[in-house]
């Protein structure tokens, strides 16, 4: 699995990217084959009155199903941190999804022939 990590208004420190291949790197387990996985890091304007807004957004594509996962919170490594909670639940949903529709069409058709 690659991760491709790109900042806007950061700057991308060791630290923040071994923290990101850490965090996001735990997503392996859902893929069979190689893929790829783009992290977009962020920290908003500076229009906020208290403080700095981050926001955190992961991108997966996968056989014509492009997945996203957006997260802002206060703190950079809990938005990173809600971002993979949130694209383990999406990616949770699709492999549901790709194995229950050829077992749904089987029992269908298996159904027919009774």
């Amino acid at each position: 699995m690659q991760i491709i990590i790109k900042t806007k208004n950061i700057e991308l420190t060791d630290s923040l990217e071994k923290f990101i291949q850490a965090k996001i790197g735990k997503l392996n387990k859902f893929f069979h084959t190689e893929a790829e996985i783009f992290v977009e890091i962020e920290r908003e304007t500076l229009h906020h009155k208290k403080g700095e807004i981050f926001s955190a957004e992961a991108i997966v594509v996968l056989s014509g199903k492009k997945l996203i996962a957006k997260a802002t919170h206060e703190e950079i490594g809990k938005a990173i941190t809600e971002v993979k909670e949130e694209m383990e639940i999406e990616l949770k949903k699709y492999k549901l999804k790709k194995i229950e529709l050829p077992r749904r069409l089987a029992r269908k058709s298996k159904e027919e022939n009774f």
